[in-house]
């Protein structure tokens, strides 16, 4: 076995004293990769926190939490994200009957309420303890829409921070004539791992999204097509593995609260150290992306700079153990670049580009599968579809 040090670069953490110990053998199951700060000598990634922000000198931002951990924010004052149970616990410690909880969960997931004065079902009394209790629905504001030609709608939504997010809804009616409704939620107020072709990391990265501002992009989405919403991807703005245990607490709320189904669930990542292993322990049916973009290391690190804290070897692997631990296939997301002043030879789509990504999916020998998606063009750009 080897190991070697790599610095880990600025848009991983800020910390000069952060590196990636990688210590590897001839059987890339045994690999292994730390995050290690020299000047402490403790490993960053000992104890996953609830909330850890990305980017923050002396805390890991590469966790997911461990199973059975609480993956709702403690310091939470926000219903929506909250499950049945949770919400029947803090009616009986208000002093209400159980039921009272019930209600509270159809009036936040069912007739979909945006403020506690509109909880017309509640006694005003029990309105009148939950806002003084501090607590909110966590609904927020509509600021912006875009309808596209083929009926896509992109929503932008101002946070109670100000701040601004988006999200997509995408209709589509299937082969066998049925609807669908897919809501493309972002997990992060930007994105701090400025991938080569991406709009959102062009736009600098603010903070992690809690639990109810990922819940309500997929309400609002069923609010502005009246259809409730059957498939959510993560593939908004920002990098999920980088705020797991929100992703993760929304994913429940999908699931066992507005009623979508695991396996209409995907959720995408360009590759965290250490996240994908710990996605594998939760046990979901939902689908792994992986944006992989390249065939290879060295290309792929000219689109996604990330990726040289994170090998292609070491992706692979993780990928390949996901497969092994939940039986799900991986999807691996393939976006067409072309240089805009050279009209004959792309960066990632030639034919040998198609041969190499063949050889390395079939040499690791995992259910997978390939979505090869054009390329959406972007103002300032070098790429071109």
């Amino acid at each position: 076995m080897a190991a070697r040090l790599l610095r880990l670069p600025p848009l991983w953490s800020p910390n000069p004293n952060a590196f990636l110990l990688i210590c590897t053998s001839s059987r890339p199951s045994f690999n292994s990769y730390r995050l290690l700060c020299l000047s402490s000598a403790v490993r960053l990634d000992a104890e996953p926190e609830d909330e850890a922000p990305c980017c923050v000198p002396g805390r890991s931002q590469f966790q997911a939490p461990l199973p059975g951990k609480e993956l709702r924010p403690r310091s939470s004052k926000y219903l929506l994200g909250m499950s049945e149970e949770q919400l029947i616990e803090l009616a009986v410690d208000m002093g209400e009957q159980k039921y009272r909880g019930r209600q509270v969960h159809a009036l936040l997931y069912k007739t979909k309420s945006k403020d506690i004065t509109g909880f017309s079902h509640l006694p005003m009394k029990f309105r009148e303890d939950l806002i003084a209790a501090g607590w909110e629905v966590g609904r927020s504001k509509i600021h912006h829409t875009v309808t596209a030609s083929d009926a896509t709608v992109k929503v932008l939504l101002k946070l109670q921070d100000k701040k601004l997010v988006e999200a997509v809804g995408i209709p589509v009616v299937d082969s066998r004539g049925s609807n669908r409704l897919t809501a493309c939620v972002s997990s992060q107020v930007g994105c701090p791992l400025r991938c080569a072709f991406c709009a959102t990391g062009k736009g600098g990265y603010s903070r992690n999204l809690k639990v109810h501002e990922i819940i309500d992009q997929v309400l609002v989405v069923e609010e502005l097509f009246g259809h409730r919403v059957t498939n959510v991807v993560f593939m908004g703005m920002g990098e999920p593995m980088l705020n797991l245990p929100a992703v993760l607490a929304a994913h429940r709320t999908m699931n066992m609260d507005l009623h979508i189904g695991q396996r209409m669930i995907t959720i995408s990542t360009v590759g965290v150290p250490n996240t994908i292993t710990r996605l594998a322990r939760h046990s979901l049916q939902s689908t792994l992306a992986i944006s992989l973009h390249a065939p290879n290391q060295q290309l792929r690190e000219e689109i996604v700079p990330s990726c040289k804290a994170y090998p292609l070897e070491a992706l692979m692997a993780d990928c390949k153990s996901y497969f092994m631990m939940t039986g799900r296939r991986v999807s691996f997301e393939y976006t067409l670049l072309g240089f805009p002043v050279n009209l004959t030879a792309g960066v990632n789509d030639r034919e040998e580009h198609a041969m190499e990504l063949t050889d390395l999916l079939h040499q690791w020998r995992l259910g997978h599968h390939v979505n090869v998606i054009p390329y959406n063009p972007i103002s300032d750009s070098e790429f071109r579809r």
